[in-house]
């Protein structure tokens, strides 16, 4: 998947594995190492196929590129020798199916294809020069950013299990959402130096907000802060609903979500993938 040593030097200084640890602190290791190696999957798609020139910008060549990676992931197609993706896709599967039930592996399959069926979407802006509007962007934000992925192996990784009626709970569901919108747009903040040179910073919510509503670079850059701020609140709000009833495998994911929430900004802050792109000079509030 990496195929220069400057790629792989580019990876090495992102600290990917950082995110993975940071995001999970308490699984064991082996669950730690295929977590780890699913963030890798991702970032490396994100980087050859999201981003780049031949495919992140023509929606048609990302959606032939796709069947491929669909049937592998319902066991229909094996990956060609020449498919690094497709190999390592499998191999990842595997890992997870023989560690999970048949509905946690259902659960990661589903949110795997909403993710890469998203990228489309990404990609036929980038096509015709769209920013998407603030509705669309929220809404298609939670998909994008591949979060739901991640969330999905939370109870697996741990070594335990949600019911379907825990899983699909209102609560759990609106917890889910919302760290998704809280890391979404704590990564649009972080990130927003790095995209701006990259693609108009399309797909980021202060470019968003900054090109349909009346604000000004700064004041967009504010809005984001309040928008996340009230996600939080209501994040904190609904965890102590759900604390009424929830049994422990649900309090351990949603502790999980929050292991997320803060693992996500330290491994920004301590990742070159993003601080290289801050201007000089640039410093952010330490987490507490």
């Amino acid at each position: 998947m990496l195929q220069s040593a400057e790629t792989v030097e580019h990876f090495r200084r992102s600290k990917i594995g950082l995110l993975a640890a940071r995001t999970n602190p308490t699984v064991p290791r082996d669950s730690l190492r295929l977590i780890n190696d699913w963030y890798n999957w991702l970032f490396a798609f994100d980087d050859a196929f999201c981003e780049g020139e031949l495919m992140g910008h023509r929606a048609s060549a990302l959606a032939r590129a796709l069947p491929p990676l669909l049937d592998i992931l319902e066991g229909r197609r094996e990956p060609g020798a020449g498919d690094p993706f497709g190999l390592a896709l499998k191999e990842v599967l595997s890992r997870i199916s023989a560690s999970a039930t048949p509905a946690q592996v259902d659960r990661w399959r589903i949110t795997v294809k909403e993710y890469l069926f998203a990228q489309i979407w990404e990609a036929a802006n980038r096509e015709v020069d769209l920013i998407p509007t603030p509705e669309d962007y929220t809404l298609m934000r939670r998909i994008t950013g591949a979060t739901y992925t991640c969330f999905a192996l939370i109870d697996a990784g741990g070594g335990y299990r949600l019911e379907a009626e825990e899983w699909h709970h209102p609560d759990v569901r609106a917890l889910s959402d919302l760290a998704c919108d809280l890391i979404g747009w704590d990564n649009d903040l972080l990130s927003y130096a790095k995209e701006r040179d990259n693609d108009k910073a399309r797909h980021n919510l202060v470019t968003v907000l900054a090109t349909h509503r009346p604000l000004t670079l700064q004041s967009a850059l504010r809005e984001v802060a309040r928008m996340h701020n009230d996600s939080m609140a209501a994040f904190v709000a609904r965890r102590a609903a759900l604390e009424q009833w929830a049994p422990l495998p649900v309090r351990k994911y949603v502790r999980g979500l929050e292991h997320w929430v803060r693992g996500h900004i330290e491994f920004s802050l301590g990742s070159a993938r993003y601080v290289h792109a801050w201007p000089d000079g640039t410093q952010w509030p330490q987490a507490v």
